[in-house]
C-alpha cells in the first residue's frame, strides 16, 4: 500500500476531500519521523513499535576483494510487529 492509496481510502471511509486525507497521511509520517528522530519508541497497539535500534562498529570483509573494511556504528529504526496483528497474519 503506497501514501497515495492509503489517503484515498481515508478519504472514500470518512468522507474528506483527497486533499485533506493527504494533509491527514502526512501529518502522522512526519509526527513518526520527527518521534525516532528525537529517539522516542513510537507504540501502536494492536499493529506494533517503531523503535531504533543501535549497531557497534565491526570490521566486515569486501566480498569482492576480502579484504578487511571498518563498517561505523550506526542507528537504524526498526519494526517490531504487535501479538495481534502477527496472529492475524499468521491464521
Amino acid at each position: 500500500m503506497t501514501k497515495s492509496e492509503l489517503s484515498e481510502i481515508l478519504a472514500q471511509r470518512f468522507n474528506l476531500t483527497n486533499k485533506k486525507a493527504k494533509i491527514i497521511v502526512e501529518t502522522v509520517i512526519e509526527s513518526l519521523k520527527e518521534a525516532l528522530l528525537k529517539d522516542e519508541r513510537i507504540e501502536i497497539r494492536g499493529f506494533g513499535s517503531f523503535m531504533n535500534r543501535r549497531y557497534k562498529a565491526y570490521t566486515g570483509r569486501n566480498p569482492k576483494t576480502g579484504k578487511a573494511i571498518k563498517v561505523p556504528a550506526k542507528i537504524l529504526p526498526f519494526f517490531k510487529v504487535g501479538k495481534e496483528l502477527k496472529k492475524r497474519v499468521n491464521s
